[in-house]
């Protein structure tokens, strides 16, 4: 009841008081439509051979790539420097989500929840005050309970799990390096008798 007055009056509650904006947008409707979308979790869908909808995609792409820059016009703040580095790399993620979300894909390319859970998390005491995500720019250090993970394509590429999950779920390449994160499984050598041969000629 306090709540509902106070927003009547526009009296600041605890909840308005907050020293700092919001890390990133909100990205409910994002994996909402996700969810339509995303065949990496084969349990989560009745039917393992449904292709899902191309303007379901393409809405998974722009959403996200809406969201990345909603964050990128935020006004800079004390990583004023950062931000500007960040520009670079949330300008080309952003280009990218618009392209897919045009010519969108038959399906999505991106990691499973398992891949997302078993990602190196990194520990606090670790981080210094001056490392920042490469996408939200913000320091770590300042979120209350940071969750920083590592992608296993760079010792040094730390994220806030919040800022590369919804981009690993779309592709599973490292925003920095473009690498592909998933390891493919290497296909057998073929089993050809002739050649087997031949090597035993000059053994």
């Amino acid at each position: 009841m306090t709540d509902i007055i106070a927003v009547e009056h526009n009296i600041p509650t605890k909840e308005s008081k907050a020293e700092h904006p919001p890390r990133r947008p909100d990205l409910a409707s994002f994996f909402s439509t996700l969810e339509l979308v995303d065949t990496s979790n084969p349990e989560d869908h009745h039917n393992a051979h449904a292709q899902p909808q191309p303007e379901n995609t393409a809405a998974a792409f722009r959403l996200l790539a809406n969201a990345f820059e909603m964050m990128r016009g935020r006004p800079a703040d004390e990583a004023g420097a950062a931000r500007e580095g960040g520009d670079d790399l949330l300008a080309s993620m952003i280009g990218y989500l618009r392209q897919n979300a045009d010519d969108p894909p038959s399906e999505l390319k991106g990691v499973p929840d398992s891949f997302l859970d078993e990602l190196e998390r990194v520990p606090n005491k670790s981080l210094k005050p001056t490392d920042t995500c490469p996408i939200c720019v913000n320091p770590f250090l300042e979120d209350e309970y940071p969750l920083v993970v590592q992608l296993p394509c760079h010792k040094d590429h730390y994220f806030d799990l919040d800022c590369i999950r919804p981009w690993l779920k779309l592709n599973s390449t490292c925003p920095l390096d473009r690498k592909e994160l998933l390891k493919k499984k290497q296909p057998p050598p073929p089993a050809d008798d002739d050649e087997e041969e031949y090597d035993d000629m000059y053994a």
